[in-house]
């Protein structure tokens, strides 16, 4: 699975939990998933939950306390299916 391929599912995971539109549109590496996006702190678990069945991964707690932007959910996610 390429990079660009892993961003898209990234981003239509993140696009349910969104609560701002207009930052989903400009999202980058460096966009903080709660700040930027506003996806409530209780609903990351909830994302982390969707990024193990999209990508058919299993992410440790640890693991997932570290995902602040949506560029830590690509490497994490890349390191587990790469």
């Amino acid at each position: 699975m390429s990079q660009q391929q892993i961003f898209e599912k990234v981003i239509a995971v993140l696009k349910r939990y969104t609560k701002n539109e207009d930052a989903l549109n400009g999202v980058s590496a460096s966009t903080n998933i709660l700040e930027d996006l506003k996806v409530n702190s209780a609903r990351l678990v909830d994302v982390i939950l969707d990024f193990e069945d999209v990508f058919n991964i299993e992410i440790a707690d640890e693991d997932a306390d570290s995902v602040n932007t949506v560029g830590d959910a690509l490497q994490l996610i890349e390191a587990r299916i790469g």
